[in-house]
């Protein structure tokens, strides 16, 4: 097991707080210091400034809220993105804000607590930027230790063995306790896996000889340690394995028999660390390269076959499953590779302007391990954030939801549904001023076929500059919401969540 100071030592984030100062000209990962814009649908990504934390109970309902529907939606995202008179450069950079929207007899509550790492801590009190940040490039006023440091806890959130969880993607999990939100301190694993990288996307089995098993991976130097925790919150097997040439692997997959990794070609330039960019900013796309597909046998998580692909630039994976017979099948979400490393994706969060959506569609891939082939099937929609049915993770699914954007403005405006047996889509549009963001399926109490459930997510409208959060029937989306709740503020914006069922 490698040491957690060559965490650090071996580049990325730590390198690029450690670096002499940049160029003279402002650079699109350069911190910000003009005021924040009008843009109305920006908003959110102000940010909450006070860094406080917030409280509201009694919320009002439009619509009804279906009986079944009791627990808890926790969402996690950055929340905090100014301190000192210096805006963050990336919307990945900012503190992570944990949301709970609670579903109970009484009606249902909204609470927000920012996660106290050790980072927020430092700054929180010295009133200004400390550390070095993924898309931001800044200078290390404090000793950097290890990655911990620098760990926003800010891209999603996890629920296991009762234990609750903020999740970043170069660092520990963060605790925190799931009724007040108080934050408990960094998760170890196991002693020799303290401060090794826990990723924002674990997956989940619910069926099988892996029911209640959770899956997770982080990156660093080369190398990918691979998870294996179970129901009870404890782990149950641990690997490094060697994986070199993937300085950002964000989300993976899993099926009954094996663990996939889409690598697209990215490599990460060191000179331009040294000279002061940040770890976005010194990230450079290999044209001529090709995704690697990395595939792991979850019997004794040794790596089964490396294949090729053609070259995209991916954040999410919806869903995977294997035949039994060497054949995979696996959804994603392809993304625009030179909108996001060219810096034009930061001007958003200025709040200056509205800029396009980079390129993001679905993509239908199978991958066939006995013939070494892999064969991508391409669709227009403009999609991102895919989720299926909980109840059907690393089995075959028929149904992958998504936000979808329809109009030209900034930010995804609709939900989708798509039929993957019959190739059919059915969505709803929200309309003009409206962003709606990840959507969780809640399977109906009772239930046992996919798709039998509620769509949960929360949204931003622009014309009330409140945020809200909808309740679909999955199986019955362009009806509209069986209710809508309305917080009496607006939230910043986040990225993925968990509901929690209770009974």
């Amino acid at each position: 097991m490698l040491s957690r100071r060559h965490l650090l030592l071996g580049g990325g984030l730590a390198a690029a707080g450690l670096a002499r100062a940049g160029a003279a000209q402002p650079l699109p990962d350069a911190p910000y210091t003009g005021p924040f814009g009008t843009v109305p649908e920006l908003q959110p990504l102000r940010g909450w400034l006070e860094g406080q934390d917030r409280l509201a109970e009694g919320l009002r309902v439009q619509g009804r809220i279906p009986a079944g529907l009791r627990g808890t939606l926790y969402r996690n995202g950055p929340g905090l993105f100014e301190r000192g008179g210096q805006r963050y450069a990336h919307w990945f950079d900012g503190d992570g804000l944990l949301q709970a929207w609670r579903f109970g007899p009484q009606g249902v509550s909204h609470q927000a607590r920012f996660v106290r790492t050790r980072k927020f801590e430092l700054e929180q009190d010295a009133g200004e930027f400390l550390l070095p940040a993924f898309g931001t490039a800044l200078r290390a006023k404090r000793p950097l230790r290890a990655s911990d440091d620098v760990n926003t806890a800010n891209t999603s959130v996890m629920l296991q063995g009762g234990k609750l969880y903020a999740l970043w993607e170069g660092g520990s999990a963060y605790e925190l306790d799931p009724d007040s939100l108080h934050t408990l301190g960094p998760k170890a694993w196991a002693p020799e896996l303290k401060g090794m990288p826990f990723s924002a996307h674990p997956k989940r089995e619910l069926q099988g000889p892996h029911a209640g098993t959770l899956w997770n991976f982080g990156t660093f130097m080369g190398k990918l340690a691979l998870y294996q925790i179970g129901a009870d919150g404890q782990l149950q097997r641990s690997a490094v394995l060697d994986l070199p040439g993937a300085p950002m692997v964000h989300d993976f997959a899993v099926t009954e028999h094996f663990i996939v990794f889409l690598l697209p070609p990215l490599a990460l330039d060191r000179e331009a660390l040294k000279a002061g960019r940040s770890f976005v900013g010194a990230m450079r796309w290999q044209e001529g390269g090709a995704n690697r597909v990395v595939v792991i046998d979850k019997a004794d998580l040794s790596i089964k076959a490396q294949l090729e692909m053609p070259a995209e630039l991916l954040f999410h994976i919806g869903n995977a499953w294997d035949d039994g017979q060497g054949v995979i099948r696996l959804d994603y979400v392809h993304t625009d590779h030179q909108r996001f490393l060219s810096g034009e994706f930061n001007r958003m969060l200025q709040g200056q302007a509205s800029p396009e959506l980079a390129a993001s569609h679905p993509r239908l891939l199978q991958i066939d391990l006995i013939r070494r082939r892999v064969d991508i099937e391409r669709r227009s929609e403009q999609v991102e954030f895919p989720q299926v049915d909980p109840r059907v993770v690393a089995r075959r699914n028929r149904y992958v939801y998504y936000p979808e954007a329809r109009a030209a403005t900034w930010g995804h405006g609709a939900l989708l549904s798509l039929d993957l047996a019959r190739g059919l889509t059915e969505r709803f549009d929200f309309g003009p001023g409206v962003m709606v963001e990840e959507q969780l399926l809640v399977p109906k109490p009772g239930t046992r076929r996919e798709g039998q459930g509620w769509l949960v997510g929360t949204g931003f409208d622009s014309r009330r500059q409140k945020t809200f959060c909808t309740i679909f029937d999955a199986e019955a989306i362009s009806a509209g919401p069986l209710a809508t709740v309305w917080l009496p503020y607006w939230a910043p914006l986040g990225f993925h969540g968990h509901f929690a069922q209770t009974a």
